[in-house]
């Protein structure tokens, strides 16, 4: 596995660095966010999701009640996805995820490390880790598969 560690200095910062990383994730990807609650893990989507062109960091929020959130773009369809209210594979499977995955998509997931098929499956890794009211760890580890 290669990893690489960035700190942010400010939300605005976290943001650029997903645009940066938006071109290392080329579909099909899998990709788990780990991270406590308020550790920018959708902050960092709003930068992914601007770097694909499929919505403007204006419209990307956490879908911690909706679950899921579909972002269109040109070259790759968005799945910003939040388990942390799903608890049993029999929940995981009413929604749907496997449909989702298709060679233009890329699944951003928040909270997969509760269920060990994602681990299996994931392309990469994004851990982010606060450090304080603004500085973010941020390790991007792609496995080899």
């Amino acid at each position: 596995m290669a990893s690489r560690e960035f700190i942010t200095h400010s939300p605005e910062e976290t943001i650029e660095l997903g645009r940066s990383l938006a071109g290392i994730l080329t579909p099909p990807k899998l990709v788990l966010l780990r991270g406590e609650l308020g550790a920018g893990k959708t902050t960092l989507v709003k930068g992914i999701a601007e770097g694909f062109k499929a919505a403007s960091q204006q419209d990307v929020t956490s879908p911690t009640f909706t679950l899921v959130h579909e972002y269109r773009g040109p070259n790759a369809n968005l799945y910003h996805i939040d388990l942390y209210r799903v608890d049993t594979p029999r929940e995981l499977e009413t929604l749907g995820l496997d449909d989702l995955m298709a060679e233009n998509s890329v699944l951003l997931i928040e909270w997969g490390e509760k269920f060990v098929r994602f681990e299996r499956e994931r392309d990469v890794e994004i851990a982010l880790e606060r450090l304080d009211d603004t500085r973010r760890r941020i390790v991007f580890t792609k496995t080899e598969n």
